[in-house]
């Protein structure tokens, strides 16, 4: 049976916007992660971890090479498709939450399922926010807006979105990056307990070493080459 995700020579080549040379960013990187696994993916600022992580997570394509997700080739999907795909199988947390101002915590949560095309998941996802909203320490600030929580906190709320549409993969990109060290070491804790409870699979860009420690594979990049 297939992997989970495969990568296949993966390249990512961004032409010079004047006659300068094209920037190699990613340069034939293969690998293979199972469902459920976690993984951190480390390297220098520069390296192309978070291009990497983009072209998984169907925000970017690959300039040659394949990305397969449960078997199915990444790049023969339209845009609809793509779009699908982001919506329902992979959930998102970036460094900077990207939480709505104007909006409670658990309006926030619910965001992804507005554009969902599954009627019983955007039924049941009320219930299954407050649920996960609890299960993170959240239950008592559903009401809040983000301006009125900690940094630690936002985190938490970011994740639960991300989950909210039961992904079967998480991608988080430096998500400890602008947490102290009690908030980001509590995230990570939270990352991998919902890694195993929810039983998806999670990938990590991260410069922080102990984070990276914690995950169950490490990949590092340099020079856009995994060595």
């Amino acid at each position: 049976m297939a992997a989970f995700l495969q990568l296949r020579d993966v390249s990512k080549t961004y032409q010079s916007v004047s006659d300068g040379p094209a920037v190699n960013v990613l340069d034939k990187i293969s690998l293979e992660i199972e469902q459920g696994e976690s993984a951190a993916i480390v390297g220098p600022s520069g390296s192309g971890k978070s291009t990497l992580l983009n072209i998984i997570g169907t925000l970017d394509r690959p300039t040659n090479g394949q990305v397969l997700l449960e078997g199915r080739d990444i790049a023969q999907l339209d845009e609809k498709q793509l779009a699908s795909a982001r919506n329902r199988q992979i959930g998102f947390v970036f460094q900077a939450h990207h939480l709505l101002p104007q909006c409670t915590v658990l309006e926030n949560v619910l965001v992804p399922t507005l554009v969902c095309d599954d009627a019983a998941l955007r039924e049941s996802a009320p219930e299954r926010a407050q649920r996960l909203l609890k299960r993170v320490g959240l239950g008592e600030r559903t009401h809040h807006r983000p301006g009125q929580l900690s940094g630690g906190e936002r985190g938490r709320a970011a994740v639960v979105r991300a989950l909210i549409n039961q992904p079967r993969l998480l991608l988080a990109d430096e998500p400890t990056g602008s947490l102290d060290r009690a908030a980001g070491e509590e995230l990570a804790r939270l990352l991998l307990d919902l890694n195993r409870e929810e039983r998806v699979t999670l990938i990590v860009v991260t410069h922080a070493t102990d984070l990276a420690q914690k995950m169950g594979r490490r990949f590092q990049l340099l020079d856009g080459r995994l060595v």
